[in-house]
């Protein structure tokens, strides 16, 4: 059976992340400038000499659609050059670089975004003059560059810690608030999993001896760092797959083009290289190819919006496509604390006395169990709250994970509270008796979900049960809903916990998860994480500890919480700052927004391209093919003028889409064959008409110009 360390330091709210704290006063924050969008000037005066910059062919390269448009402006300068009176040409030139800076705007604004936080973070990255520890227990002040993996540092109230570490000595309160913007310290300790520390905190109290686990720029900081900014943001295998049927697209659309002044010559018709590389920049996809870039640096954003740190954005996207989902009872589903609720007399006992004794034993239990005991035997039984130091002689048994029980030893009567096995055991061992009833009130108590410990005496007449207290674990509010909206996006949810079979079915459909898996080791875990992947599923999880970090590993998506263990966050793709288990829900509704947006968008920007066959093709040729003239359905002025308002749609519907990629588009639960109507509906038939209406409208404005008209 494993036990898991409950999450009480995760908070249920999520607080923003750091730097959104500390911006300047008088300057907008990135939470700010999220509202505003594109259109926010300080974000666009910071983002527009990086979408110069973007203009470099080396950067331009990786994305084909865009490198196209590219070549195509340079071609239609040159171009212009040779005819330097040529109005329309020089026009076509100046809005196809706008297309080129637009995109690359788009792109710079997705990262721009995350600049306030990387400033701050650098900020954290203080030059540290760490302690370290030598093997004859002495001292020696160095910096913290020179700090290597496997070197002990001393830190104590006052210092900065000078590179991520595990606590292997001591217990101290740290101020992470650098890192997860949450002001309240949290407790560090050696053993168990709050053990990592991270490099730019700082120690509030008391002494702790830290192991070193990272090199010099390497730390969780400046891995936020590069993530947050975009620098170590890679393509996904989506994002690639769809990359290459962009760059298919093109070449499809460039060889038609190519065949089209045969036929305009045979037509006695003559198209110029503007007007060849207008048409193929208005066909190709464009739209998509802009925005493909922000798409994905947007959705790593809002998962650093929910201080959640994506390793990768394969790690976003793999979230998007979860089909299971392993969850942490204690602290996920439940609220993690089991309260004392009521206390239950066996064979002739009185509540009064099993409140007596309950709270008695209870004083030398430190859990939260046991503080829960002794509030209730005073609030509702009005017991004085008793102190041992009140009770003289008396011995007192703490509570231990080994026998399962705590007590006190007092003027002859010994009590014992603690698990049904173990005080039935100690029981037995005394020559005592076990009521009958005791057994089944304690069952009846698992069986609701409940957690049973049994109180008992040994005193004159013999040992024997005198009750049973009922230990609730309370299912947090709302958990049923979110498992049916996550039942309704075809994923299953598997609840794991350390509790018998009995106690976790109750929870389990109290709950409403699908299934769970009781008394689970770390081996459980792995085999169930296999199995499901074995049937083409794919599988996120949470965990702290250091038992978790092979499951971490084998998940397709693991998160691991901030206050686990360095194992924890190495093994896991995700790390929460806040150590919400629950966060994970938020994150595959991230990850499928992401994939949302990415297809909403591909959508639009395919169907575009479908109407601007409709708006450019049949007035180019009207003249030589009368018979095209019925598909020219817009009534567009000139040849021309159809040419330069499908080029100028396509350029602003870019800038008009930019907010859109960043938002990303609305996820509702619903099933996949509603969305993909959902989405042919709103994006597909949008992506139609869009472009009728828009072109229309600047054909409208246009026409009155002189030479174009």
């Amino acid at each position: 059976m494993t036990t898991r360390t409950q999450k009480s330091e995760g908070s249920m709210s999520t607080p923003t992340l750091a730097p959104h704290q500390d911006a300047p006063t008088g300057h907008k924050t990135t939470e700010d400038r999220l509202g505003a969008g594109l259109f926010d000037p300080t974000q666009l005066a910071e983002s527009l000499p990086d979408a110069f910059r973007k203009l470099d062919p080396r950067v331009m390269v990786k994305s084909p659609v865009m490198f196209v448009v590219l070549v195509g402006s340079i071609l239609t300068t040159v171009f212009s050059f040779t005819e330097p009176g040529d109005w329309f040409g020089w026009t076509i030139s100046a809005w196809l670089w706008l297309t080129v800076i637009f995109a690359n705007l788009a792109e710079a604004v997705a990262e721009g975004r995350g600049r306030a936080q990387a400033d701050t973070l650098r900020k954290a990255k203080t030059d540290t003059i760490a302690r370290r520890l030598l093997p004859d227990g002495t001292e020696e002040r160095v910096p913290g560059t020179e700090l290597k993996v496997g070197d002990l540092v001393v830190c104590e109230a006052g210092d900065a810690i000078p590179g991520d570490g595990d606590v292997v000595e001591g217990v101290a309160s740290v101020d992470e608030s650098a890192i997860t913007g949450e002001s309240a310290p949290v407790i560090r300790e050696s053993g168990g999993d709050r053990s990592a520390v991270t490099g730019g905190t700082k120690v509030l109290s008391d002494r702790i001896v830290t192991k070193i686990t990272t090199k010099p720029g390497e730390t969780f900081i400046d891995r936020m760092i590069n993530l947050v900014e975009g620098a170590a943001r890679q393509k996904t295998p989506n994002e690639i797959a769809l990359n290459i049927l962009l760059a298919s697209l093109t070449i499809v659309f460039l060889l038609a083009v190519a065949t089209l002044p045969p036929f305009a010559e045979h037509a006695g018709s003559h198209l110029s290289m503007v007007v060849l590389v207008a048409l193929l920049v208005c066909l190709i996809p464009t739209t998509i190819g802009a925005l493909l870039s922000a798409i994905g640096i947007a959705g790593m954003d809002r998962l650093v919006q929910r201080n959640v740190l994506a390793m990768s954005g394969r790690a976003v996207e793999a979230a998007g496509d979860v089909s299971t989902l392993l969850l942490d009872k204690t602290g996920t589903i439940t609220l993690g604390n089991r309260q004392a609720s009521e206390f239950l007399p066996v064979h002739g006992a009185t509540e009064a006395e099993v409140a007596d004794a309950a709270q008695l034993s209870s004083l030398a239990d430190e859990t939260p169990e046991g503080r829960s005991i002794v509030v209730l035997a005073k609030e509702k039984y009005g017991l004085r709250e008793r102190h041992q130091g009140e009770l003289v002689g008396a011995e007192w048994i703490e509570f231990t994970a080994q026998t399962r029980m705590s007590g006190a030893d007092i003027d002859g009567m010994k009590i014992r509270k603690g698990a049904a096995g173990s005080v039935i055991a100690w029981v037995k061992e005394r020559g005592g008796w076990v009521a009958e009833d005791a057994e089944t009130v304690a069952s009846r108590i698992s069986e609701a979900g409940g957690t049973p410990l049994l109180v008992a005496v040994e005193d004159a007449d013999g040992a024997r049960v005198l009750g049973v207290i009922h230990l609730k674990d309370v299912v947090k509010d709302g958990m049923r809903e979110r498992f049916e909206e996550l039942r309704r996006m075809g994923i299953k949810t598997i609840m794991i916990t350390g509790d018998n079979p009995v106690t976790a079915k109750a929870i389990a459909e109290e709950a409403g998860v699908d299934d769970f898996l009781a008394e689970a080791t770390p081996e459980d875990k792995m085999a169930l994480i296999k199995r499901e992947q074995a049937g083409g599923k794919l599988v996120a999880m949470t965990g702290d500890g250091t038992n978790d970090a092979p499951a971490l590993a084998q998940a397709d998506v693991g998160v691991a919480m901030n206050t686990g263990t360095s194992a924890a966050k190495e093994a896991g793709n995700m790390v929460d700052l806040d150590s919400n288990p629950t966060k994970l829900i938020e994150i595959i509704e991230i990850g499928k927004q992401l994939l949302i947006t990415r297809g909403a968008l591909t959508t639009f920007s395919i169907a575009n391209d479908v109407a601007k066959y409709f708006a450019i093709i049949p007035a180019l040729f009207a003249a030589a093919y009368p018979g095209l003239d019925k598909l020219n359905i817009m009534g567009l002025s000139s040849p021309d003028s159809a040419i330069l308002s499908a080029v100028i749609f396509n350029a602003l519907i870019i800038i008009a889409l930019v907010p859109l990629s960043l938002k990303g588009v609305r996820y509702r639960p619903v099933s996949a064959d509603r969305m993909l109507r959902r989405n042919l509906t709103v994006y597909g038939l949008g992506g139609l008409v869009a472009p009728f209406i828009g072109i229309k409208i600047i054909d409208l404005l246009i026409s009155f110009i002189p030479g174009i008209g």
